[in-house]
């Protein structure tokens, strides 16, 4: 009898990012946590976890740097691409899927948050093997009010069925590539829309119709994005560590 084949998946981190909320020269993902690069943290949880392979995308100009001042100075086996990104999110999700070697599941991850761990992972794992597509995050803690153009209360959804998104977000390769392709081909024709793509579960989603699952992520897998954020990310690895 012919052996099963393996079920193969891969993560593209996004290290893309400018960064202009932290302000200073550095970017984000090349900030110091606990002595180390934000990116760092990122590559290490997927490097230590089940996925095969990497793509790591980050700003132009940036891929020799990565190269050596990442990728090889912390030995990180499993990065098969170092790639350029493009002007808008999508387009560096897009970029990293046309580097992806055949697999069954993707995960999309954003680098600046620095404390995804192996068991989110292994959920968001086990979510996308049932699902197809699913993204970590957390119910909130506090209430949520949607306001109108002048600054008003609009309404207030049910706190309970609300959710901070966050990374990695995980689809079967087929799905989120069918999805992909086709936003960029109708690129111009959603942008006139007015559609805005704020994330990759809003990608499939809007394209193919799939539902999204939620499994929970993490309270500490945060995003940094201002310079507040890098000391809250070293208490709690401080914290880990004790």
């Amino acid at each position: 009898m012919e052996a099963e084949k393996r079920e193969r998946s891969a993560a593209i981190v996004l290290a893309a990012g400018s960064g202009r909320r932290m302000g200073g020269n550095i970017k984000k993902q090349y900030m110091q946590i606990e002595g180390r690069e934000v990116i760092y943290y990122s590559l290490r949880a997927f490097e230590n976890s089940l996925v095969d392979e990497i793509v790591l995308v980050v700003s132009p100009g940036d891929t020799d740097y990565c190269q050596k001042e990442i990728v090889e100075k912390y030995g990180f086996k499993k990065v098969s691409h170092i790639v350029e990104g493009g002007r808008e999110r999508y387009h560096s999700v897009a970029i990293g899927l046309n580097r992806v070697s055949d697999c069954d599941y993707i995960f999309i991850h954003d680098g600046a948050r620095p404390l995804v761990t192996g068991e989110i992972i292994e959920r968001a794992f086990s979510c996308v093997r049932k699902y197809r597509a699913c993204v970590v995050g957390m119910p909130v803690k506090d209430t949520i009010k949607i306001a109108d153009e002048e600054g008003n209360i609009a309404s207030t959804p049910n706190r309970n069925l609300t959710w901070l998104v966050q990374t990695p977000q995980a689809f079967a390769f087929s799905l989120i590539k069918k999805a992909y392709d086709s936003l960029i081909e109708q690129e111009e024709k959603l942008k006139n829309a007015g559609l805005v793509i704020t994330d990759d579960a809003m990608v499939v989603e809007t394209i193919t119709g799939h539902k999204v699952r939620l499994t929970e992520g993490s309270y500490e897998n945060i995003k940094i994005t201002t310079p507040e954020d890098i000391v809250m990310a070293e208490n709690f690895l401080k914290h880990r560590k004790s």
